[in-house]
């Protein structure tokens, strides 16, 4: 879905694609079928967009074997789908039983990463609209926080300096602008904007910059205002949004609370929840931690679990939505777009508990329609337009 800012900025709206298990090329396709071309009709749209989620083995194959990538690019085409962003945060393996911290192997410090997001970026190069002005790939903020001793960080940095080159070599061959996005997330290296522009700080941001992922955003109980701001002066580009939001629990002491609390503490993905306290900050790795009494419980917490935006959260619940609100008001409400790649990113939806999951393909592309469909309105609330246009944004 495509949307036309005041300035003549093309803003792109999708969904990602990492909500369903598919790790083969032929599944990857079949997914479009199943999934996506079934929301595109729901909302009615000509074209919808979606932010490819591509394993490793399928990024592999679609780099090495051209009419592989013909293929996809046909399907996409075929079933009125366009495709200007990844995401290459997970390597592979993403819907195993149980992913945890496994979401944030190889990380930048081994040469496996830096070779899976240029393929990434040679593979996008190929399936971007011919008017497109660019294309993004998100990826992880660096490695989980620990072990990360000087030794890693320096191999982490050497990549991203060779990350930049390959991919200005990528443009010079292609013509084909490809940025690259790292995603802050809580309990990684790169956590919050802060950490962002101590440790990305100085990229060129012809190439590099961050993806905003409203969920982690919130997370960490920082203000966008305050957050974008810091980016801004930093030179860091918001490259792309990611569409999300939190759980929050006002009362996290309350038994409703918890009981509520325990239903979303789920053994695929990690739930990292937090609390804001006169120190600071303060969190776990897990929300099963903060239940068993490792997180103070006195003020509001705010969990690492992408809830539906579409849908109010069921008391005494809420998400953080106003967050999501925020930020993009921030970066499209005024004169000029600031980003131009937004992506609804609940990849959760298959673990949410249940009673609230989709039980079959049907009720899923449902939901997924509804994300986007709210989002779509709150982007027309600021002033945007369907639109076919294509111009740099200021970003």
């Amino acid at each position: 879905m495509r949307l036309h800012h005041r300035d003549g900025t093309t803003v792109h709206l999708a969904y990602c694609s990492n909500v369903h298990t598919a790790e083969t090329l032929d599944g990857v396709i079949a997914q479009l079928a199943e999934y996506a071309e079934p929301v595109r009709k729901e909302l009615g749209a000509d074209l919808l967009g979606i932010g490819l989620w591509l394993a490793h083995d399928v990024v592999t194959e679609l780099a090495d074997h051209p009419a592989a990538l013909t293929r996809l690019r046909d399907e996409l085409a075929l079933r009125g789908l366009e495709t200007v962003t990844l995401n290459a945060f997970p390597y592979e393996g993403f819907h195993r039983e149980v992913v945890k911290k496994d979401v944030y192997l190889p990380d930048w410090a081994d040469d496996r990463r830096l070779d899976y997001t240029l393929a990434c970026a040679r593979v996008l190069a190929g399936l971007l609209p011919d008017d497109a002005v660019r294309g993004s790939v998100s990826t992880l903020p660096l490695a989980w926080r620990a072990p990360w001793p000087r030794a890693r960080w320096e191999r982490a940095h050497r990549s991203l300096d060779r990350l930049t080159t390959g991919l200005a070599a990528l443009h010079r061959e292609t013509g084909r602008r490809i940025r690259v996005a790292f995603e802050p997330e809580p309990g990684c290296v790169v956590e919050n904007t802060t950490q962002a522009v101590r440790e990305l700080g100085g990229l060129d941001p012809d190439w590099l910059g961050v993806c905003l992922d409203t969920c982690h955003l919130a997370v960490q109980f920082e203000e966008p205002a305050a957050a974008l701001a810091r980016l801004a002066d930093a030179g860091l580009p918001v490259v792309k949004v990611q569409a999300s939001a939190a759980l929050q629990a006002d009362v996290p002491a309350d038994p409703a609370a918890r009981a509520a609390l325990a239903g979303f503490a789920e053994q695929r993905f990690l739930h990292q929840t937090r609390t804001r306290t006169a120190k600071g900050v303060r969190g776990v790795d897990d929300l099963p931690q903060a239940l068993a009494g490792e997180l103070p419980d006195d003020a509001p917490w705010r969990v690492h679990f992408h809830a539906p935006l579409h849908a109010a959260a069921e008391p005494p619940l809420r998400t953080t939505v106003p967050v999501l609100s925020d930020v993009l008001q921030r970066l499209l409400g005024g004169p000029e777009a600031l980003c131009d790649h937004i992506e609804v990113e609940t990849y959760t939806w298959n673990v949410l508990p249940p009673g609230l999951r989709p039980t079959d393909p049907a009720g899923l592309a449902t939901g997924l329609a509804a994300e986007l469909a709210w989002t779509h309105q709150e982007l027309t609330a600021l002033g945007l337009t369907p639109g076919p246009l294509s111009k740099e944004t200021s970003a």
